[in-house]
């Protein structure tokens, strides 16, 4: 029987950004800042990162280690391979990148990976998440696009 064995890679590919200006009609904007966000190149800073209400007692220096930790352990809590692609053998990796918004909700998740099932399964992962506390520029919070990989891989 196969195994099933997830992979989660978070330091190269995690990412934390901000854009003030993004809006949900400004679908070409958003497009482009996403692209920014894949390559690594946006270049905004963000005082305090978005935070699962868990880490809001842990040192500054320490928060987004604790993040990844945490959206590590929800990703294992809720994970599961779905049956379409356990049963063909599709392995893949499926980006997922999401927007924290100001209130610390989670909008405008968009996937994209080897098979639509993985996709699907990797939103209903993200959809769970609870609600965070927002990043913060100058005082005020913002919204905070966020990317991850989440890897399917049968063994």
């Amino acid at each position: 029987m196969k195994k099933l064995i997830l992979l989660l890679l978070f330091i190269p590919l995690v990412t934390f950004g901000q854009n003030e200006n993004v809006k949900k009609n400004e679908k070409d904007e958003y497009l482009e800042l996403i692209k920014k966000l894949e390559k690594g190149k946006l270049d905004i800073i963000i005082d305090d990162v978005p935070m699962f209400r868990s880490c809001k007692n842990v040192f500054k220096s320490q928060r987004i280690e604790c993040f990844q930790n945490r959206m590590t352990k929800h990703i294992r809590k809720h994970f599961y391979y779905p049956k379409y692609a356990f049963n063909r053998g599709i392995e893949g990796t499926v980006f997922v990148t999401f927007i924290i918004e100001k209130d610390g909700s989670i909008s405008e998740i968009k996937t994209r990976g080897a098979d639509k099932s993985l996709e699907k399964a990797a939103l209903k992962i993200i959809k769970k998440l609870p609600k965070l506390i927002p990043g913060k520029a100058n005082g005020k919070p913002v919204r905070v696009p966020y990317s991850i990989p989440i890897i399917w891989k049968l063994g």
